[in-house]
Parts: structure tokens; C-alpha cells; sequence
């Protein structure tokens, strides 16, 4: 604490300064600085990274003192908080639950196998006899725990049993890095499951699903469950067979283009889900990142090019002429463009037009987007070229996304940038956001390890609350200040120093970048100090090697350099990970003799970095196992051919997958029963077994000298636009009550600084002050405050833009939903469902032309008769063969005023006086109940207008309703085919005429969301002006798809062979 050493000067002991070492040795010079007056900062710490107390002593007691005060009271602090949170009781709530399981657990484990599956068919029972999940949970969940540790050896801990009651209502489940959410989601999955309704569990690759799949698929199909595993190349009968599983395992995109590509289907048996009801219950793993990270990118399906491809190079070339600042000004916040009147004018010169915006010949668009490829979209950055495409990385986890492709000609643009072939415009035909999509689900739930900063916007829009499980065992690690440089070299520079010192000490070090291009200039300057390390990005010949890296980052001296570490699926396990080391000890001796290809390092990534790392102990029996299997594998080589480096790598891992299925004896009968036949299959499996009790020992023994020498060290070299980014890479430190520490560095530099705007000259100038180096980082509460109130303020402006999406996207999310429920209907209703459908849109198409020529509160005199006669004989005129051909206006009124004279009429045999009588095609109780149920929706219809002469308004409608119905059934009796040949015909119509209209619909949606925000600067509400706006094109296009269906079917059927080629 601050001591008064003279009336005149006050004493800062926090303020330290400490020069770089000169050639890494050596002491560091210090000085204490005396100001006659506290300075505004007043807990601000200025010093290098060979003093970061990690294990150094510090020269002055008095910050240690002050430090170890500020702890305590920041213990009490947030025993207090947990006290008072709501979290706190909630959880404490379900530790009944958990004590119910465990009383459960003696009489669980008492079971035989067959037994405790059997206990699936007795829940099952239970159900169907009216019970409820909740009346079976507690028993549930105990079988699930033993068959999870009879099959995987992993007993759930009770926090994981409370994690699982979590999910199970509906909630998000946050569990630190490490907790085991992958074992928590199979009690929610297996008790939902029995049901027989279907669980989803979301993941956000392949790889993941697949993992899952594999793994936890062991317990559920022990208790009789099946398992589904849907994967990016399956054809659509093996997602139909997955989909019809009990518990499916697939990632967020394959579900969210499964849906879209079954409401494109064409026909019934194209559909893949479980229609009428495709969802019932979803675990979504890393659900911040799909709900919120990936939720305001929609999922798109297009259809067919326009050709405006070839215009992009040239809005590139004009995109180069212009200067920023001059001829245009960005927006970084939101990655706008303003073209000013001199960039206006140049780029009209050199585009040879009179105005950007001429619809005739519009370039403006081009341009905006060229610009914005320029300014926004970075190689390395949000995409890496390859193989002559423009491919995205993701900027959550840092992988390259070959299907993705940005929308609205951005896309386009940054390949016009880059020189590669332009894949031209295309038209959406099908969309939906993440948001949308899970709001299907009638029940929902998540885990994560960093979600309660997003709780409000969780609760808001999915109404879905945030619970933190507690850990199985106390988190200790140590989360060090965070460090600001004034300038990205000096940040740069400290990163590697703190890398260099860190590794001298033997400490794994994991550092996360926030690109290629980043990762790759840090690896370039560890590689002039000479340190190893393993670099982990969108690179191909990186990410292959993904698993391995990061299962070997906790190993000691393993410095690893990744972009990021969202959704790896791969924990970081101190000492390194036995299963992953015995698989690689079996691939460098087995690989040789079973092909002679080299690994493509474009494939299959480079090898990774091991040279400072403890070799690997294996045993003499490990060892005798190995050169026995080698020398089989080389036989086996020889006698059937070598195969490929692909198919080599797929044999060690099934023999891996089987050494998991069975023990040691069983592996060892089976080498024996087919020792004349070469057995490799079994004796890899059985090979891996004994390495892999080697490479768990040696693991141990290394994790514990990494544990005593402080865990793995976690360097972040920026801060995101979220606190919870950057939580997920904390959280890779200190998993299951390991040791570790954390590190963020930022420069003043970074991008988010100049994103936001964010005034940093104060802190230029403070240092300036205190020396003349910029290059040396401050640090204290005031800099943490500073950046955490950025942070939040970046939070809430993405909020505020998500919310605004997620509001739009509502408007359609009702639309779509009622166009793609009356899709499914066409398609899996029988025969008189689609019937019932064309009848509805006859009479639908009648009352529009009736609504718009009729007036109930005039007499029939004065309706336009002509116009309505007119517009009706347009529509059927094929059907009606001349029927109303002779009937004039005033012998329409005429008919239409005896009609309204009369007291009742006959309404099953019911027709205007003098007019026409319509077929008698309603013949049977069916066609009969058809024409009474559209009178009496006609009779409730609130739409018309009530006054004197609704009556006969309503009766006119009946009218020409049953007389273009009776006409088309009389029509397609008349023509000879067969009924289901008819009904194919009708549903292909319907389903085709509803896709047209609504691929328009989408389009014109979107451009309505662009145009509404101009409306603000009329004080209009952009978001009331799209609901207007959208509901009116809705309906327009509704009646428009009515219209179209109604006219389609009557022509096809007046003339069949010529229409026969469009529908068949």
C-alpha cells in the first residue's frame, strides 16, 4: 500500500519499471518512481515478462502484501455471490436428484448385463402405462451410470449427474473444459430417448459426431438404444435409416440442410427425417457457438446461376482505383462502404456509365462489394486460397469451410480479388438461421463451458436459462493480469519472450492467435530462437494433424500455436494423451511394411514437432509384440499387394476400435485361431492394448513433473469481441483440478481497438511519460476495467445485431413454417388430402375474384357483374366449354336479385335461377361432405364484409366455387387415367407452383430488409415496415401460388398431351 515518505512526495511502490534483459540473462534493473502527487492510474503495473511471477521472487514486498489482501477479499467476494445466486440454489436443488441415483446405484450394479438392458424395455413399459420421465429419472440415470462404466470404464461424478438433469430440463449445462459433457449428454439422450420419438445431439463437425457416435453409442446400444450417425457424404437412404434411429448424432449444418433439402423434396419418399414430426428433443454441444457464434449466418441452398459473373473482375479492377479516405470511408464496426461524390464520379468514369444505380445497368452493387472484399475480407485471415478457390475459415474455430460460401456477392467479389474462377450468382432457394431452425424443437437443451455471459440473450430468445455445474474438483488456476503494448511488435516480441521463458522451464505452452496469418509470424519468430513447436491453423497441411496436436499439447516442453480452440473436441491432457501416443507409436512401426506411399502432406499435414519431447518407454513385452506384428505386416504386404497410405491408416484404426470391443484374452484367441491365415487385424488390436498400458504410464508419470512444474501456461495474444471467446481458451488451462496459468497480451494496435474506435491515445501517452519504450506493456485494474468495459460494449453492439436479425427473421420464420407445413401436407397426406387441397384453392381463387367485384352492402345491381363474369371465364374458360358464354351482366343481376327475393334455398342441390347448372359430379357421402364443409366455411368466413346482401354474396361464391369444382372432377373422370397417376399429377403441380412462388418470395424478402433501413431516416420503424411489407407480399404470393395451381391444373387436364412433358 501507498506510504506517505515526506509531506511533499508520496511513495508508488506499484509502479515499477523494468528494462528489456540484455541477451535473456541477467538482472533487470529497477526503479521506483516518487510523484508528488497519485497518479490516475493508481494500481498500474509497467514491467517484462521476466518478471511475471511465475515462481520469481519480486522486489518489493509490498505489492505481494497488497496482492494477497486484494485475493482474500476476492474469495469472500464471490462466496458471497454464490451465496446470493440463483444458480446456487438451483443447483443444490438437484443434489436430490443425485442422492435418489446414488441410493439407486448398489441395486443397479447388482444387474447382469442382460439384465440392466433389459431395465430399457421395463422404462418403456412404464411409459406406456403412464408414468412419466420424471417418475423414471433417478432410475435412469443410475443404469445409464453403470453401463457407461461397465462399457467405457467412466462412472459419472455426481456433477455430471446434475448436468445431465440439466439438459434433461431443457436448460444450458456450463461445464468448465475437461468436466466430461460428452459422458453428461448420454443420461438426458438415453432418457428422452425412450420415448421412441428421436434425440438429436448436435455437434459442430464431423469429426465430433462421428467420435461421439462411436464412443457413447457403446452405452446406449448396450441398453438396447440404436444409434444414428449422420456424415457429409451419405446417400439419402442411409440418413433416413439414421434419422429413424433412437438417438442420432450429427452436426448443426447437416441438420439444418437436411431440413431445407426435405422441404425441396419432390415427392414423399424423398425425405430423409421424421416427418410429420422431424424433432422432438436436441442436445446441442458448443451451443454458444451454433446459437450465437454461427446463428446470424443462415443456412443457404441455391438454385440456378444468373450471369453476372463476368462483371466482378471489372468492379475488382475500379475497387484498386479507388483510394480510402478519398473516394470512399468504411465503417469497421460493421463492414459498411460510403462511396464519396469522388468516388462516385471516378468510378462511373471508369465503368464508362452515367450513374452507378441505373437498374438498366446497374454497377453499384459490384462495386460496394469489390470495395468490401478490398477493405474487410483478408487472405489468411477470413479465408485461405487453395487449390484455385476462395475458401472460408471460421473464424470460431479456425477451420476451413468448403461448402460455406458468403452470400449476396461477397463471395464472388473476394474471388474476383484473388484471380480464381468466379463461380457466378446464384438464386436462393431455400434458407433458415441456426436460431430458427432449433426453435423447431419443442424441447431444447446445451452445454458449454462459457454461456453465462450470454444468458439474457439465451433466456430472451430461446428461454433457455444458463445453470454452471459445479466442478468435480477445484479449479486453481491462475489467471494472470492482462498485459496492453502500445504497439504489436513489442507484444509480438513478449509473447515470444514469455514462450522462450517458459519453455526453458519445461512448461507446456499453449498460445491462441486470431489467424493464419498471425500463427504463422509467432512461428517464425520461435523458429529464429530455435524452439520447437507445433503450429495448428486452417493450413491443410496443419489441420490434418489436429487431433494429435492438441492431444500432445500438454506434454512437457510442447509449445503449440493455434488460431483457435472453439469446438476442438480434443482435451488437453497434462503429460499428453496415452491413446493418441500409442496409436502414433503404432503407425511409425507398421505404416512401412503395408504401403510404399509417402503421406500427402496436403492431406495428411506435416509431421509434428517432437524433437525436445521424452521418448516414449515401451516395454519388452510391447516391444516383441511390435516386431511380431511388423513382421506380419510386412508379409501380409507382400503376399496381397501394398495398399495406400489412406487404406493402411483405416486398417490401424479399425484394429484400434476393435482392441476397444474386446479384452486381452478374447484379441489373443482370435490370433490364434487364425495364426495360419495371418491374423493383423487382431494382433494390431492386440499389439495397441500393451502399448497403450506403456504409453499410460508414461503419460502419469510425465503429467505429474508437468503438474509440479505449474501446468500447462495459456497465452492469448488478443481479446475478442466476447468475453466468452476468450473464457474458452482459458478454460484449455486447469482442466480437472490441474495446475496452470493464463496470459492475455494485447496490443493497442489490434484490430478490435480500431473496430470500435476505441480511444487508446490515453495509454500511448501514460507510457510515453513513464519512458520512451514503447514497446514495454502496462497492466493493472484500471487497464482490466478499461478492456472488460470494450469488451461489453462490443457484446452489447453484436447483441443488439443479432437481436435485430433474430427479429426480422421471425417475420419469415412464419412464413416459412406455414409454407413448408403446407408442403409436408401435399406431400405425406394420402389422396384426398390433395384433393381437399386443390378444392381449397378453387373456391380460394373464386372468393378473390368475387371480394374484389362485390359489395354486401349494395344490391346486386350495382356489383361489376361484367368484370367478375369476365375474370372468372378467364381462369376456367377451358372447363366451363361455353357454359357462361351467353349469360350477359343484366341476366347475372337479374338471377342475382330472384335470389335474394327468395326465403330458402336447397343447398345440396343449389344453383343460381336461370343459370347454368353446375355438373353433378358430387356424387357419394364424401364429395357430398367436401361441399357442405366449404359452405359452412364460407358461412363462418369473417373476411366479408356483413350487410344486407352477404347472403347472396355467399351464396354467388358457393356458386362458382361447386361449379368449377364439379367441372374439373367431371374433367379429369372424363380423361381416362387411372387415380393415382391423377393425384401425382396434382401433387407435383401443387408442390412445384408452391417452390416457384417461394423461391421469389425469399428474394424479395431480402432485398425488403435491405431497403426498410433506408425508411429510418423518415422516422419509420425499419423493423414495423418489414412486417408490413413482408405480410403483404405473403399474401400476395400466396394468392398468386393459388392462382397459378388452379389455372396449371385446368390447363393440363383440358389438353394432357401437351402439358404431359412438364409435370412428368
Amino acid at each position: 500500500m501507498p506510504t506517505t515518505a515526506s509531506s511533499s512526495a508520496t511513495l508508488i511502490p506499484l509502479i515499477q519499471l523494468h528494462h528489456h534483459r540484455s541477451g535473456g540473462g541477467g538482472g533487470s534493473k529497477i526503479r521506483t518512481l516518487f510523484c508528488s502527487k497519485p497518479l490516475a492510474f493508481p494500481h498500474l503495473l509497467i514491467y517484462s515478462p521476466s518478471r511475471l511471477g511465475l515462481g520469481r521472487s519480486n522486489a518489493f514486498p509490498s505489492p505481494v502484501i497488497y496482492a494477497s489482501f486484494k485475493e482474500n477479499i476476492g474469495k469472500i467476494k464471490k462466496k458471497w455471490c454464490d451465496l446470493t445466486s440463483l444458480n446456487y440454489w438451483v443447483v443444490g436443488d438437484y443434489y436430490r436428484l443425485v442422492d435418489s441415483v446414488n441410493s439407486l446405484e448398489p441395486q443397479i450394479q447388482a444387474l447382469s448385463d442382460e439384465m440392466l438392458s433389459a431395465k430399457t424395455v421395463e422404462f418403456r413399459r412404464r411409459l406406456e402405462q403412464g408414468e412419466t420421465l420424471a417418475d423414471i429419472q433417478a432410475e435412469a440415470f443410475a443404469v445409464v451410470r453403470e453401463a457407461a462404466k461397465r462399457k467405457l470404464g467412466m462412472r459419472h461424478f455426481d456433477v455430471q449427474i446434475i448436468g445431465g438433469a440439466v439438459l434433461h430440463d431443457g436448460s444450458i449445462a456450463e461445464m468448465k473444459t475437461g468436466e466430461g459433457k460428452t459422458l453428461v449428454s448420454t443420461l438426458a439422450a438415453y432418457l428422452n430417448a425412450l420415448t421412441g420419438e428421436g434425440v438429436h445431439v448436435v455437434t459442430v463437425n464431423d469429426y465430433l459426431a462421428q467420435r461421439d457416435a462411436e464412443w457413447m453409442g457403446r452405452v446406449h446400444r448396450f441398453l438396447g438404444l440404436s444409434v444414428g450417425l449422420i456424415q457429409r457424404r451419405m446417400t439419402a437412404e442411409e440418413r433416413r435409416s439414421n434419422y429413424g434411429c433412437d438417438i442420432t448424432y450429427t452436426n448443426n449444418s447437416e441438420l439444418g440442410f437436411d431440413y431445407l433439402r426435405d422441404n425441396l423434396a419432390s415427392s414423399s419418399d424423398q425425405l430423409v427425417m421424421r416427418w410429420p414430426k422431424p424433432f422432438h428433443f436436441a442436445i446441442v454441444d458448443e451451443v454458444d457457438s451454433v446459437l450465437i457464434d454461427e446463428g446470424r449466418n443462415p443456412l443457404l441452398i441455391s438454385g440456378e446461376a444468373n450471369k453476372d459473373a463476368a462483371r466482378y473482375p471489372v468492379a475488382a479492377k475500379v475497387a484498386e482505383l479507388l483510394i480510402r479516405g478519398l473516394h470512399y470511408n468504411v465503417e469497421l464496426k460493421d463492414n459498411s462502404v460510403e462511396l464519396t461524390e469522388e468516388g462516385i464520379v471516378l468510378a462511373e468514369m471508369a465503368l464508362e456509365t452515367n450513374d452507378l444505380w441505373d437498374e438498366n445497368d446497374p454497377w453499384a452493387r459490384f462495386v460496394m462489394n469489390a470495395l468490401k472484399a478490398k477493405e474487410f475480407y483478408k487472405r489468411d485471415v477470413q479465408y485461405i486460397v487453395r487449390d484455385g478457390k476462395a475458401l472460408i475459415i471460421n473464424e470460431l474455430t479456425g477451420r476451413v469451410e468448403e461448402k460455406r460460401r458468403w452470400s449476396e456477392g461477397i463471395h464472388q467479389a473476394v474471388e474476383a480479388k484473388e484471380g480464381v474462377q468466379i463461380q457466378a450468382d446464384s438464386v436462393v432457394v431455400a434458407q433458415i438461421t441456426y436460431q430458427s431452425l432449433f426453435k423447431l424443437y419443442p424441447k431444447l437443451s446445451g452445454m458449454t463451458g462459457t454461456a453465462k455471459t450470454e444468458e439474457k440473450e439465451f433466456l430472451k430468445m430461446f428461454q433457455m436459462p444458463v445453470i454452471e455445474v459445479p466442478t468435480n474438483l477445484p479449479n486453481i488456476r491462475l489467471d494472470l493480469p492482462i498485459q496492453a503494448f502500445a504497439t504489436a511488435r513489442g507484444k509480438w516480441e513478449y509473447v515470444r519472450e514469455e514462450v522462450e521463458y517458459m519453455f526453458g522451464l519445461g512448461r507446456p505452452v499453449l498460445v491462441g492467435t486470431t489467424s493464419v496469418e498471425n500463427s504463422e509470424y509467432l512461428s517464425s519468430l520461435l523458429k529464429a530462437r530455435k524452439i520447437p513447436h507445433n503450429v495448428l491453423n486452417a493450413r491443410p497441411k496443419y489441420a490434418a494433424r489436429e487431433a494429435q496436436i492438441v492431444a500432445q499439447a500438454g506434454r512437457k516442453y510442447a509449445i503449440t500455436i493455434s488460431t483457435n480452440m472453439a469446438g476442438r473436441g480434443t482435451d488437453i491432457i497434462l503429460g499428453g494423451n496415452p491413446k493418441m501416443l500409442a496409436k502414433e507409436v503404432l503407425e511409425d512401426s507398421l505404416l512401412s511394411f503395408l504401403t510404399k506411399d509417402a503421406p500427402d502432406v496436403e492431406v495428411y499435414g506435416e509431421p509434428s514437432s517432437e524433437k525436445v519431447l521424452s521418448k516414449m518407454k515401451i516395454g519388452p513385452s510391447s516391444l516383441a509384440l511390435l516386431a511380431k506384428t511388423a513382421l506380419m505386416a510386412k508379409y501380409v504386404g507382400k503376399s496381397q499387394g501394398r495398399c495406400t497410405y489412406q487404406e493402411a491408416k483405416s486398417m490401424i484404426s479399425d484394429s484400434i476400435e476393435l482392441s476397444q470391443c474386446l479384452d486381452s484374452r478374447e484379441l489373443q484367441r482370435l490370433v490364434d485361431e487364425q495364426s495360419e491365415m495371418y491374423p493383423l487385424g487382431p494382433s494390431i488390436a492386440l499389439t495397441y492394448q500393451s502399448v497403450l498400458r506403456d504409453c499410460e504410464i508414461h503419460c502419469l508419470s510425465e503429467g505429474l513433473e508437468v503438474k509440479r512444474l505449474g501446468g500447462l501456461h495459456v497465452i492469448g495474444t488478443s481479446l475478442h469481441e466476447s468475453r466468452r471467446i476468450d473464457n474458452q481458451l482459458r478454460g484449455r488451462a486447469g482442466r480437472q483440478g490441474d495446475p496452470g496459468s493464463t496470459r492475455f497480451m494485447v496490443s493497442l494496435q489490434d484490430e478490435m481497438f480500431k473496430k470500435f474506435n476505441f480511444d487508446t491515445e490515453w495509454a500511448v501517452r501514460l507510457i510515453s511519460r513513464i519512458t520512451n519504450d514503447e514497446d514495454i506493456p502496462i497492466e493493472g485494474d484500471t487497464i482490466v476495467k478499461q478492456l472488460l468495459a470494450l469488451q461489453i460494449n462490443a457484446e452489447k453492439f453484436f447483441f443488439g445485431i443479432r437481436k435485430s436479425l433474430v427479429e426480422f427473421d421471425e417475420v419469415l420464420e412464419v412464413q416459412r413454417k406455414h409454407v413448408y407445413d403446407l408442403r409436408q401436407s401435399i406431400l405425406t397426406g394420402n389422396s384426398e388430402s390433395t384433393s381437399q387441397h386443390i378444392f381449397q384453392y378453387m373456391q380460394a381463387v373464386v372468393d378473390e375474384i368475387v371480394f374484389k367485384n362485390v359489395n354486401p352492402l349494395k344490391h346486386p345491381s350495382c356489383w361489376s357483374l361484367g368484370k367478375l363474369l369476365k375474370e372468372y371465364n378467364d381462369i376456367a374458360e377451358e372447363l366451363l366449354n361455353d357454359c357462361f358464354a351467353g349469360i350477359t351482366e343484366e341476366s347475372f343481376g337479374k338471377s342475382l336479385s330472384q335470389l335474394h327475393e327468395l326465403n330458402s334455398v336447397n343447398i345440396n342441390d343449389f344453383h343460381l335461377p336461370n343459370l347454368p347448372k353446375p355438373p353433378n359430379s358430387f356424387r357419394g357421402i364424401r364429395a357430398k361432405s367436401s361441399s357442405l364443409r366449404r359452405w359452412l366455411a364460407i358461412c363462418t368466413d369473417d373476411s366479408t364484409p356483413d350487410g344486407k346482401y352477404r347472403a347472396t354474396a355467399n351464396l354467388l361464391r358457393k356458386y362458382l366455387g361447386d361449379f368449377m369444382i364439379a367441372s374439373y372432377l367431371k374433367v379429369i373422370q372424363a380423361s381416362g387415367y387411372d387415380a393415382m397417376y391423377i393425384k401425382e399429377i396434382e401433387r407435383a403441380v401443387l408442390v412445384k407452383t408452391l417452390d416457384c412462388f417461394w423461391r421469389d418470395h425469399l428474394v424479395n424478402m431480402n432485398r425488403l430488409s435491405s431497403a426498410v433501413n433506408v425508411r429510418s431516416f423518415g422516422h419509420r420503424n425499419p423493423l414495423e415496415e418489414y412486417k408490413i411489407d413482408g405480410c403483404r407480399f405473403f399474401i400476395s404470393m400466396l394468392s398468386a401460388t393459388r392462382r397459378l395451381t388452379v389455372e396449371s391444373l385446368i390447363h393440363y387436364w383440358s389438353s394432357p398431351m401437351e402439358s404431359e412433358e412438364l409435370y412428368v
